[in-house]
This record gives C-alpha cells, structure tokens and sequence, in this order.
C-alpha cells in the first residue's frame, strides 16, 4: 500500500483551520485518550511545572482548542505526532477524549517532519535546548535525504491569505547531498547550514557533556570540538571538569583537547594541564623579541662576503664571552630564562 504524501500544512490537519473551529470540524474526530501513544524519540521536552497548570487551567475553562495530530498504528492505537502536552494537559484536566487530525498510511519520513516542523512553528528556537535542537535537526535531515526530496512548510507572518507555502524541489536521493540536506533544514528553520552542521555535532557527545550545554557551562564552538574526542576521552574531560577547581572548557581549550586527541596524546595529566590553563600558560611565555642589526652596524664588524649564517655565529660567541667574562653572575640568569622561554 502507497504512502499518503502531505503537500501542504493544511494537509497535517485535515483541513482543520483553527479560526473556524465552532463553525468547521471537517477531518476532526474525537479519539479515546487512552488509545494514544508518544511518538517515539520524540525530540523535545515536554511541559513541567507552571506551564503544564497553566495549560491544564486552559483546557478546563475552554476544551482542547486545537485538535491533536495522529497516526493509526497497529492493535488500534495510535501515535502522537503534535499534541503531546495537550495529551498531558487534557488528562490532567479529567478529560477522556479529545479531538485529533487522524492520518492513515503515513510514511515514517512524514511523520518525522510533522513532528519536527510542528515544534518547529509552536516555538521559537530560542526557546529549546541545544540537545532538542540537535537531535530534532539530525531528524529531519534524515527524513528530507530518505525522501529525496526538498520540502517544507513555510509560514509568512506577512501574508495572512497564503500563510503556508508549499515548496517543492523533486531530486533524486543520489543528489540529495549531505550538503543540501543541511541547507534544506537550515531553510526550513531560517538558519544557516554551518549552524545546522554544529547543532548536529552535538549528537555525539556523551550524555554528561550534552548536558552541560544545555546548562551553557559549555558553549557551541567549544561543545562541537568535543564532539570529535572518542568517547573514553569525553569521559575523561567530564571527570576533569567535576573534579578541577573551577576548571572550564572555552574554545581555544576544546580545540586544544581535539588536537591532542588525533596526535594520540590526550591522556588524564594533558587533558588536567589544558583545563588548568598550563600548557596554554607554557606556550604563552614571553620570548625575546625579535629585532635586526641596523646595516652600519653589520658592515662595520663584518665582511661584504660573509653570509647571515657566519654572522650569527660571531654574534653567538661575542655574547657568550661578554656574559661569562664582562659580566660576572649574570650567566645563570641568562640560562634560566632560557630553559623557560
């Protein structure tokens, strides 16, 4: 059996338009709430707290305004694929039953999109969590690559007659690039396909470390050059984290850990000494300046012929007997700051 392609958002409900809902209830049923089940993997966070009362508050006074959107799935049930706090909210609120946009045959591409697209619309980037962005644009890219097709529903807030305009773009999955699947879902999301490309990078890191950049001790730039250490090395660098005084990650320091890493050498006493500062502070030392001996000089001690290699090595001697015979003490002095220049 063919599966049932969407073309348009009105297409996710049914024909639902929210405007007219007390006049219009074309594609909307009632559905036992009982019989709904999550979308699995679902993406983003749920509603905790004040804003899931707040929600249930709304539900009681005025009913679920906004129908649900569903699909049949085996032993007559069916999935989530936009409502999951209204699903919450509305059993909070002691309702058994509420209204849903029912889909048959609906590819698992499609449904992904739904999901995605629909959190996408609801709510402002801004508003979620690195993890949710990630995960729900590595999502998405997969579904538009499987498809092999370029497609979206973009709302214009300045055009209130055609708010949602179908894109298409029909190409075969051989020229669905990886490239044009990340400038696909930047366009669906008005980003760029270098910001699709970081947030998708943080699908591989560990658990802890993801979850301290949903916490914004780790930044993006700093969390993506994490994300290229190998899973003991990550481990590593949280148990460092929790245990250092005060120790944090920056991007010059994740850069610093990467390259340690693809040299073979991030080990537990590197990985300490880059998020201490040490190995940054030892590369940082002063050193002499460097500076050139103005040509009177040159030509005054030195022959036409003689090359710079020659010179510099009178030069080299010359100091040498200045500061052991003319200037007594100053020998071990001079030494030292060489030894830690």
């Amino acid at each position: 059996m063919s599966k049932k392609k969407l073309e348009t958002f009105a297409d996710m409900l049914g024909g639902y338009d929210p405007e007219e809902y007390k006049e219009q209830e074309k594609g909307v049923t009632e559905i036992d709430l009982s019989k709904l089940v999550p979308f699995e993997n679902h993406p983003f966070r749920l509603y905790q707290d004040k804003q899931l009362d707040n929600m249930v508050e709304s539900i009681k006074e005025f009913g679920v305004m906004i129908p649900i959107i569903i699909r049949t799935k085996e032993n007559n049930v069916y999935e989530i694929l936009s409502g999951h706090n209204r699903v919450n909210a509305a059993k909070l609120a002691g309702l058994t039953t509420i209204p849903a946009v029912i889909h048959d045959n609906l590819s698992d591409d499609d449904a992904i999109l739904i999901v995605t697209e629909t959190n996408f619309m609801q709510r402002s980037l801004d508003e979620m969590l690195p993890s949710e962005k990630a995960k729900a644009f590595e999502m998405e890219m997969q579904a538009l690559k499987r498809q092999g097709k370029k497609t979206s529903w973009f709302f214009d807030e300045n055009d209130s007659e055609n708010q949602h305009e179908y894109r298409d773009e029909s190409t075969s999955t051989t020229e669905l690039s990886k490239w044009r699947s990340d400038e696909a879902v930047g366009e669906r999301n008005n980003i760029s396909r270098e910001m699709v490309r970081q947030y998708r990078r943080l699908n591989y890191l560990t658990t802890p470390l993801l979850k301290m950049v949903d916490e914004h001790e780790i930044i993006i730039k700093a969390a993506v050059e994490l994300s290229y250490l190998k899973v003991k090395e990550q481990n590593m660098v949280e148990e460092a984290l929790l245990a250092g005084d005060d120790y944090k990650v920056d991007w010059n320091k994740a850069k610093l850990l990467r390259t340690y890493s693809k040299n073979g050498k991030l080990d537990e006493e590197n990985i300490t000494a880059i998020l201490s500062g040490e190995i940054d502070k030892k590369k940082k030392a002063k050193k002499p300046a460097a500076f050139k001996l103005k040509p009177k000089i040159v030509s005054k001690y030195f022959k036409p012929e003689q090359n710079q290699a020659e010179i510099e090595e009178v030069i080299d001697k010359a100091l040498a007997f200045y500061f052991e015979t003319l200037m007594p003490g100053k020998e071990a002095i001079h030494e030292q700051t060489a030894e830690t220049s």
